[in-house]
């Protein structure tokens, strides 16, 4: 069963009421889509937040997108053990706190990626879109990166700290390469695709290594997401809601109850296979009238509209039994 959480900043402001308001508790504090910047973390932050968010209501529920993973890590490169030591001190730390999930990715180089901001949608709202024509040239940042660097990266690095993931109840989620292409600006990637999840979960056979289903991507990858859901059962720590129009190579962000994908059967898949109280948060929602598009995807009325989209096709899932 899924539980709707919302991304919030990591100060109080009306967002922090806003979601009290419509019964969301599940806070997931990931401050570069919120506007923030920040990308590190003290356990005196981390235990600071988790109590504001406790006096309010909120459950500090996923740390996501500030994780403490370098390129060193992820291209098994000098200096990755000291690298992944900070990492394990951080993941004892969320233990201690009591925050139970991380999400993290294996992006290198090039992250998170679109090409476009202002795309007009249902009633001039604007989303964003990602078209690989647009993407030519730019610096040869990571010249002599391979796919086979990424694997033996992430199969170290997770012998390494799913142990530790363990020993504090910290679950990992791991999030699709996005957009889950082969290579982007000539840097490759290697989490792209359900038969690659698959690897990903036989390098170390836990709950703790698990998945960030980021919907919107598996979509991307042209995967059957109820079936999908399924497949991965209770090893989906953590659910990105979303939909889009396209494939990896050009796409564009919908409206969550306007895409392709029938979202009410994905709902039915998420309360029947994930595991108990899995954080569902809505993901690059459009940009609505008054608000100004300063953070595409991460405005406040599409998520609202989101939360309750979310919440209804639950309500019928339970109702359909």
């Amino acid at each position: 069963m899924v539980s709707p959480a919302l991304v919030l900043p990591h100060e109080p402001d009306e967002r922090w009421h806003l979601a009290r308001q419509m019964g969301v508790t599940d806070a997931v504090i990931h401050p570069i889509e919120i506007g923030d910047g920040r990308t590190q973390w003290t356990y005196d932050d981390l235990q600071g937040l988790s109590n504001w968010l406790s006096d309010v209501g909120l459950n500090f529920s996923v740390l996501e997108g500030s994780v403490p993973i370098s390129d060193r890590i992820r291209l098994g490169r000098e200096g990755r053990d000291e690298d992944i030591e900070a990492f394990k001190r951080f993941l004892r730390n969320c233990g201690e706190i009591g925050i139970p999930v991380v999400c993290y990715d294996w992006m290198a180089g090039v992250r998170w990626a679109r090409t476009a901001a202002h795309v007009e949608a249902r009633g001039g709202s604007y989303v964003t879109e990602f078209d690989i024509s647009q993407t030519q040239g730019g610096p040869d940042t990571l010249p002599d990166a391979t796919h086979e660097d990424l694997w033996e990266g992430l199969e170290y690095f997770l012998q390494e700290v799913v142990p530790v993931a363990e020993e504090a109840g910290v679950k990992l989620g791991l999030h699709p390469d996005d957009p889950p292409r082969a290579s982007l600006r000539d840097i490759p990637r290697i989490v792209t695709s359900v038969e690659n999840y698959d690897r990903v979960l036989d390098i170390y056979d836990s709950e703790y290594n698990g998945i960030t289903f980021c919907q919107g991507n598996f979509a991307a990858m042209d995967a059957d997401i109820p079936e999908t859901v399924e497949r991965f059962g209770d090893r989906i720590n953590f659910i990105h809601f979303r939909d889009i129009e396209g494939d990896a190579d050009s796409f564009v962000e919908t409206w969550h109850d306007d895409g392709p994908t029938d979202m009410l059967a994905a709902m039915r898949a998420y309360e029947r296979h994930v595991g108990d109280d899995v954080p569902m948060r809505p993901d690059h929602v459009p940009t609505m009238a008054g608000e100004d598009n300063s953070n595409p995807g991460y405005h406040t009325n599409g998520r609202l509209f989101a939360i309750g989209y979310m919440r209804g096709l639950r309500e019928q899932t339970r109702v359909d039994g």
